[in-house]
């Protein structure tokens, strides 16, 4: 995976708070998730469900340090809207962290996190950006949403890139509505963005109907960001279609490429799975026969010169070879309900983490499994894929009924050793607390040496349903 790229899909964070331990002097920030500028990624996880102030589910985020020990829950910050230089209030059910992401759009060579809040007024929706600094967390920005009456829910989808051509950092936010807003750079703590434009499917496309989710890279190598929007779509007929929308960026807006349609519930990442130095775009999607869900399938579509292409170079579920699992086991049909992209034992090639939340193990129902999909010369295989479970040998915990293990997963160098590191969500993990753990990348794949596993109330969260690990950034 590109550098550039790799540093566009992960989380962002920071606001007017001091991190309790962790945070080395700061250097340029070298990674688009390195909060505090000590030249390692970093990890951002949400608990939109976190009682704030006595506001239940009003939302936290966490961040845990990067470090040469990789994360560690005494490492962290904690933000909210009742932080310190944080805009706005904690109130009741606006799930901030219900979605995130992350990059330097101040431009200080720090990377800087951005929340989504969907809940916030009644499911209005809301952004803030949270600036990092060589202290760590020195105050946010709420981003204004410029057409309020047309949707809501704004911000339940985020990325950032440069999707303009200027060299700066854009912020792209989705919502319910018929199109996506995007924030030039350069961004300021005074003034927030220097300009905005928009993104609308081509006429032969039809109407988007909201943006579930939102995925940046390279697709067609020109050193400009690109955008996947994953919604709905519909059409001059009425219709409806689910798929990914893949935009190239240009000069003053993205430009439409072309619809990769999956006929069911979908999102989408990107990274270089095969190699050649362009972002390919993976997707996830579970299509739907009358009222019975299809099984799980993560695809792979190959980015070039000229974008991406209309077909998939592979289309895996788990019943294809070498692929561990079967579509026939309960809560299987969730195979592909999170993604990352990263190249986990350091071979040129990016991995695809695929998390199945609610997928039965044993007797364990809905307990959860993440299985490690591996890039190649090829392009996405089944061949050398594992399947990790809270009862595979050296992961913490064991498997147990509704914790969705696999909630979120997240791949990114959390330890400097430049091999992608795992980490896996439980959004329900102790009756609703949520936990994350951590696998280690390394040259034999994931090894469970030096795992680690922390849940809400190790890193200063309530006990009662605060759904840690819901969401990592992306």
């Amino acid at each position: 995976m590109r550098m550039r790229s790799a540093a566009t899909l992960a989380a962002l964070l920071t606001a007017g708070l001091v991190p309790l331990a962790g945070t080395a002097s700061a250097a340029p920030a070298k990674y688009a998730d390195d909060f505090n500028g000590d030249g390692y990624h970093d990890l951002a996880t949400a608990a939109p469900g976190a009682t704030v102030g006595g506001k239940a589910r009003a939302g936290a985020v966490v961040v845990t340090y990067g470090s040469k020990s990789g994360v560690k829950a005494a490492s962290r910050t904690v933000v909210t809207q009742n932080s310190a230089a944080v805009p706005g209030t904690a109130e009741k059910d606006d799930a901030f962290g219900s979605s995130l992401a992350f990059g330097d759009l101040n431009r200080d060579g720090y990377a800087d996190l951005v929340v989504g809040a969907e809940g916030e007024d009644g499911e209005a929706g809301s952004v803030t950006i949270v600036w990092g600094s060589k202290k760590g967390l020195t105050g946010g920005r709420v981003v204004a949403d410029p057409a309020r009456t047309s949707h809501t829910r704004f911000g339940m989808s985020l990325a950032v890139g440069d999707f303009t051509a200027d060299g700066r950092a854009d912020l792209a936010v989705g919502s319910t509505g018929a199109d996506v807003q995007i924030f030039r750079g350069t961004f300021t703590k005074t003034t927030g963005a220097a300009s905005r434009t928009w993104v609308v499917p081509s006429l032969e496309t039809g109407n988007l109907y909201g943006s579930q989710s939102l995925a940046a890279g390279d697709i067609n190598g020109d050193g400009v960001d690109d955008l996947v929007v994953s919604g709905s779509i519909r059409s001059g007929s009425g219709d409806y279609i689910d798929g990914n929308l893949v935009y190239l960026g240009a000069e003053s807006r993205p430009k439409a490429q072309r619809t990769l349609e999956s006929g069911g519930w979908q999102r989408a990442v990107l990274g270089d799975v095969n190699g050649d130095g362009y972002d390919d775009v993976v997707t996830s999607y579970n299509p739907v026969y009358g009222d019975k869900v299809g099984p799980g399938t993560v695809a792979a579509y190959l980015g070039g010169a000229h974008g991406v292409s209309p077909t998939p170079q592979a289309a895996l579920t788990q019943d294809s070879p070498d692929v561990p699992g079967a579509t026939r086991a309960p809560g299987s049909e969730s195979f592909g309900d999170s993604l990352s992209v990263g190249d986990v034992n350091g071979d040129g090639y990016a991995d695809v983490a695929v998390g199945t939340p609610y997928e039965g193990v044993g007797a364990a129902w809905q307990t959860g499994t993440v299985t490690l999909l591996r890039g190649s010369a090829a392009g996405l295989t089944g061949a050398g894929s594992t399947r990790w479970t809270q009862n595979t040998p050296g992961v913490p915990d064991v498997n147990e009924d509704n914790d969705f293990w696999g909630s979120a997963v997240h791949l990114a160098d959390l330890n400097g050793d430049r091999k992608a590191d795992l980490a896996v969500g439980a959004r329900h993990e102790n009756g609703g607390q949520g936990a994350v753990w951590t696998l280690r990348g390394s040259s034999a794949g994931l090894t469970t040496t030096g795992a680690v596993s922390f849940g809400a109330t190790s890193v200063g969260l309530p006990g009662s349903w605060s759904q840690l690990g819901m969401v990592f950034g992306q």
